[in-house]
């Protein structure tokens, strides 16, 4: 097996390295953190390559190694770590511990695995031997390596832990030495001769025991003269974590099977774990179940999470009964507005506080027919939206596309959540889907305005939700964007 690599790389980090003892030494009054970055799709992503036939074949549900002289059958096991976010710009890394642990393995008792960087960025959906993801090439069939990092040996136990010290790595990452985008990009490559009893396969970031993940250990040090470091965010949302979501339920969950069920429903929201949600297509007291669907989303979500919910309903047309946009938040409500606009369509506002921060969070739904319509009524949302204060996001079901007048005119003054998401290599959707659909293309959506300089995006991710029938509890996706509130 031949591997093209940077020697360069191994100059960067040496040089960044030597800059931090002397830094550290220098600055005697500082504080040191420690984070474990184990989360799925927010924190760590991966996918498997392979070459051959599978070359053009994307993998994320499998981690796994093997060494090989035909391209058929060698796999790269592909990390990313996102320590753009999670550790501060200017901290200084003193230890990155990468592990991984086996989940089963062929007849060899054990392989000599390297550690080395990627040094092109690449998005998990997409990713392939050939590509880095959807119309743009690796340069180097899979994966561009660059320096190697480490080198272990790895049993065909499973259950075994592997650690690979890539602390050289994670600082000139973090150093921003490697470029604008400071998150930590690794594979995996089986570096013996090839043979079929190489297989390695190791658990993925999806496991639902937090144990085997994959995981990144990093302490870093930040002196006084910075601000302190935000903690690692929890899976249920810390104050300075903020997850958005935008969902059309179809007449408040009728699903794909024609069925109403609002508990179906409302038991995936609770399980996607948002922090603040808009929601269209909500009904009340209509055709639909003759209920008050808001009412009933929102005690739900208390039942199903064991905390309270605040919400907001605005009809489209304006009357106190019927179809139109929810907003609905974990945090307590500080002012709410509504907006009615033309094309007898609205929008509903609230604002909460995260982190210190002034949020407001708008949800609305264009008309369904008339571009000339979402036009006008763009104009009217932003305008309104100008009075209020940052930070502003805009969700909501849009009915148009992301290469449309609508979504250009939006970008004008804010950011497409997603197509930003695409751009940094950390947008996720799934298998049949990666170009990120929410129904008949993408057409749900959550903007960020221009001046928010107080949310840093994580990524964006559009869910699955069909259960084991294939069925939906809606008939659009589930959208969900992820913002560190500074």
């Amino acid at each position: 097996m031949r591997l093209r690599v940077s020697g360069q790389l191994g100059r960067v980090f040496g040089r960044v390295a030597a800059g931090i003892v002397l830094t550290g030494a220098a600055s005697a009054a500082s504080a040191q953190t420690t984070v474990t970055l184990n989360q799925p799709s927010t924190q760590v992503v991966s996918a498997t390559v392979r070459g051959g036939t599978y070359a053009t074949q994307n993998n994320q549900s499998l981690l796994a190694t093997r060494a090989a002289d035909d391209p058929e059958f060698e796999r790269h096991a592909l990390l990313k770590f996102d320590t753009h976010n999670e550790i501060p710009a200017g901290a200084v890394v003193t230890s990155a511990k990468l592990t991984v642990t086996v989940k089963g393995g062929s007849a060899d008792a054990t392989r000599t695995i390297g550690a080395y960087q990627v040094t092109r960025s690449w998005t998990e959906t997409e990713v392939t031997w050939n590509r880095r993801r959807t119309g743009e090439s690796w340069t180097t069939h899979g994966g561009d390596l660059g320096s190697k990092i480490a080198a272990m040996n790895v049993s065909n136990v499973a259950g075994t832990r592997v650690t690979f010290d890539v602390t050289p790595l994670v600082k000139a990452a973090v150093a921003g030495a490697l470029g604008s985008s400071r998150y930590t990009r690794i594979a995996l490559v089986d570096e013996d001769g090839g043979t079929s009893a190489s297989y390695r396969e190791y658990y993925t970031p999806a496991d639902v025991d937090t144990t085997h993940r994959p995981s990144l250990r990093v302490t870093y040090t930040t002196t006084s003269a910075q601000p302190a470091p935000a903690p690692a965010p929890t899976p249920s949302g810390s104050s300075s974590t903020l997850r958005v979501m935008q969902w059309n339920t179809h007449h408040g969950g009728v699903g794909s099977d024609g069925r109403w069920d609002p508990y179906r429903l409302t038991k995936w929201i609770a399980k996607l774990n948002p922090d603040i949600v808009s929601l269209n297509e909500v009904e009340r007291y209509t055709g639909w179940g003759n209920t008050d669907e808001p009412a009933l989303i929102a005690s739900l979500m208390k039942q199903y999470t064991g905390r309270t919910w605040y919400y907001k309903f605005q009809t489209l047309a304006g009357g106190s009964n019927g179809i139109g946009c929810m907003v609905l938040s974990r945090f307590p409500i500080d002012a709410s507005s509504p907006k009615l606009l033309v094309g007898s369509r609205s929008a509903i506002d609230m604002t909460i506080t995260v982190n210190g921060r002034t949020i407001n969070f708008t949800s609305t739904h264009l008309h369904p027919d008339s571009s000339s319509y979402r036009l006008h009524e763009i104009g009217e949302i932003t305008s309104w939206q100008r009075g209020l204060a940052e930070q502003r996001i805009i969700a909501g079901d849009f009915n148009a596309v992301g290469s449309s007048s609508e979504n250009s005119t939006m970008k004008q003054a804010y950011y497409d959540s997603w197509a930003e998401a695409q751009s940094d290599g950390t947008a996720v959707a799934y298998p049949g889907n990666t170009s990120g659909a929410t129904r008949n293309g993408r057409i749900d959506y959550i903007y960020f305005s221009h001046g928010s300089s107080g949310l840093t995006m994580k990524g964006s991710q559009v869910f699955d939700v069909r259960d084991s029938n294939g069925v939906m509890p809606s008939d659009h996706r589930p959208l969900i964007t992820t913002f560190v509130v500074r």
